[in-house]
């Protein structure tokens, strides 16, 4: 984008090939998907004066310099975000992407922005404050449904391994709030909530927040669904370039919250050899 920033700056244009470069660098995400037709009357100019603009810059016509403006969105932007939450929004989002043997390598650069977003956004005295609130909790709820159960299981078992008193609220028989119905100001909520974001979520925060206990939140941004309630929260993008969200910071938000608490916790040796011996009886090694 610096680049037609750089060109446009360079280029001797008319009053309405400046209103078309303005609308261009202004909504670009949007721009290099529609056709010279459509910028055309988003604009009210004729069809004619976007095909001069693109020629100005230095294109043979629209259709080279929208080919040039889409791939330069692919290589910075690389990610559908999480707003669009719909999965097939998000497949015809991904089908305007062109296809080629490189979106393992933009998969790669958007994870990796992901993870990077994780600490420009959330100190470190965040997980420490997380960690004290289970640690000194009495019972520890952990809510995470559809796509994000995967999160919240792994933080249950390694959770278990470590303290006390870690309810699981997932079941096919009984719901959150049947697993919360004894929740106390002494206890705390986990939660791993990202798009689409679910209403039992939502119910089992509010039954949390009711009685005073402490939440703990894990969510893709401050103006999250369940982000007023949290009493600490980790914001961790989930923008893929794919249909489903992308999990791997949440996963790492995840591990680096587990890592805090063993670092606090002691006794964590003896639980698991006592764990490793009846598990070996298994034939798990």
């Amino acid at each position: 984008m610096k680049e037609l920033r750089e060109t446009i700056h360079n280029a001797t244009l008319t009053k309405t090939q400046k209103l078309i470069a303005k609308y261009v660098l202004d909504n670009s995400a949007d721009a290099c998907f529609m056709t010279s037709t459509d910028i055309a009357d988003t604009l009210g100019v004729s069809e004619s004066s976007v095909v001069r603009f693109s020629r100005s810059l230095g294109y043979s016509g629209f259709m080279e310099f929208q080919k040039s403006l889409r791939k330069d969105y692919q290589d910075k932007v690389l990610s559908i975000s999480s707003s669009i939450t719909v999965p097939s929004q998000r497949v015809a989002k991904q089908a305007k992407l062109e296809t080629n043997s490189d979106y393992i390598k933009r998969h790669y650069k958007n994870t990796t922005k992901n993870l990077d977003t994780i600490f420009s956004q959330n100190a470190t005295s965040a997980f420490d404050e997380a960690a004290n609130i289970i640690i000194n909790s009495r019972h520890k709820y952990i809510v995470a449904s559809r796509g994000n159960a995967c999160l919240g299981d792994y933080f249950l078992l390694y959770l278990k391994h470590m303290v006390r008193g870690v309810e699981s609220t997932s079941s096919a028989s009984i719901s959150p709030i049947d697993h919360m119905c004894n929740i106390s100001k002494e206890d705390c909520l986990i939660v791993f909530s990202f798009p689409r974001y679910s209403s039992m979520d939502k119910l089992a925060v509010q039954m949390a927040c009711d009685v005073g206990a402490q939440i703990i939140l894990f969510t893709d941004k401050p103006s999250a669904l369940l982000a007023p309630y949290a009493t600490v929260l980790i914001t961790v993008p989930v923008d893929s370039n794919a249909f489903f969200n992308s999990l791997v910071a949440p996963q790492f938000a995840c591990e680096a919250l587990l890592d805090t608490i063993s670092h606090h916790v002691k006794g964590i040796e003896k639980r698991l050899k006592k764990i490793d011996q009846y598990l070996s009886e298994l034939g798990t090694y």
